[in-house]
């Protein structure tokens, strides 16, 4: 999933300000997602009893519950940082994702 970073509230609740560094640092972020993959791929036409014999595969997919515009809570040591357009994103797998908020 490709996912736009959530910016955090610089002040903690007892208004302490945060320096820039210490957000980045946490285990868990959020954002919001810009795109999701197709899901996870499986082979169809394996019902047949010799499934080797066949010249193509076809190809369908698991959707995953994730949704454009879904807000993304996830595990930061599992994400990839990358910058497109002078914006950051984050790549992130289905499998880092710890909820989905969704209005």
């Amino acid at each position: 999933m490709l996912i736009k970073p959530r910016e955090m509230d610089s002040r903690t609740e007892s208004g302490l300000y945060l320096p820039p560094g210490v957000q980045k640092k946490e285990k868990i972020q959020s954002g919001y997602i810009v795109k999701a993959g197709p899901g996870y791929p499986t082979i169809t036409g394996l019902e047949n009893d010799e499934p080797w014999k066949q010249n193509h595969e076809k190809v369908q997919y698991i959707p995953l519950q994730a949704k454009e515009g879904d807000l993304a809570i996830y595990l930061q040591d599992h994400s990839h940082e990358i910058q497109f357009d002078k914006e950051t994103y984050v790549i992130v797998p289905h499998s880092a994702v710890l909820m989905l908020i969704r209005d």
